[in-house]
């Protein structure tokens, strides 16, 4: 049922004790790093606030796709940046290195950037998009699968619902904790109600998604799997939207 949470959730995922920074305030204090040249941060806030926000926390070469996934979700265009439709709030955090953007990896439950914080907090609905390998969510290499995780149970339906509905392999990762999204504080999860939904896409996925998969390329060949996938999140953030009203 999605709206089961794991009897047992860990106050952070495993990998945390893997990073590099122990949150993002760590790393911009890191003198070795040069922001806009190994990594940058884009954000969109809008006048007055919308309802939802659209994270990558995790964009750029760190968990590739995300960040394209990330501007069309929250209604742009990933390659010209003009709406295509409802807009919502965005933040992203990008790696820009050629090579080790795993090194800028920081988890989502010690992320404290502040436009960040301010965005999450200020809003109902919040969707975190991540990438991880098929192994990791226990497929097969080949497997293009997404995991709907966070601790909002409606979103998450939304979600699980809309997806299956456009023909994705969709798994509720309520079987998959460390996957999931659950902890409390994952950025995710600090919204006005302290719950949000995450999204968890494997490599084959997210490798569909483009016809060309480099950095410079990928906002300019978005695929049909990329747009079918986008369009069933926006419908899912709005149906969540809609039941505020």
């Amino acid at each position: 049922m999605p709206g089961r949470l794991p009897p047992a959730m860990r106050s952070q995922p495993q990998w945390a004790a893997l990073d590099v920074y122990a949150s993002n305030s760590d790393l911009y204090a890191d003198p070795r790093l040069v922001e806009r040249v190994d990594y940058r941060r884009r954000f969109k806030r809008h006048r007055p606030r919308t309802p939802s926000v659209v994270l990558a926390p995790h964009g750029g070469g760190i968990e590739i796709g995300t960040s394209e996934l990330c501007l069309a979700i929250a209604g742009y265009h990933p390659g010209t940046r003009v709406p295509i439709g409802q807009t919502h709030d965005y933040w992203m955090f990008e790696g820009l290195r050629s090579v080790a953007n795993d090194e800028l990896h920081v988890t989502s439950s010690n992320c404290d950037d502040r436009v960040a914080r301010t965005l999450v907090t200020g809003a109902s609905h919040a969707l975190g998009l991540h990438g991880c390998t098929s192994a990791a969510a226990g497929l097969e290499d080949h497997d293009r699968a997404v995991l709907v995780g966070g601790r909002d149970a409606l979103l998450r339906l939304e979600l699980l619902t809309r997806l299956r509905r456009a023909g994705f392999h969709t798994i509720d990762a309520v079987d998959h904790p460390i996957l999931g999204g659950y902890d409390r504080a994952n950025i995710a999860n600090r919204t006005k109600s302290k719950q949000g939904g995450q999204l968890e896409l494997t490599t084959p996925l997210r490798t569909a998604m483009f016809a060309e998969n480099s950095r410079s390329d990928r906002r300019h060949t978005t695929t049909e799997v990329f747009w079918d996938f986008v369009h069933a999140c926006r419908a899912a953030l709005t149906a969540r939207e809609a039941m505020n009203n």
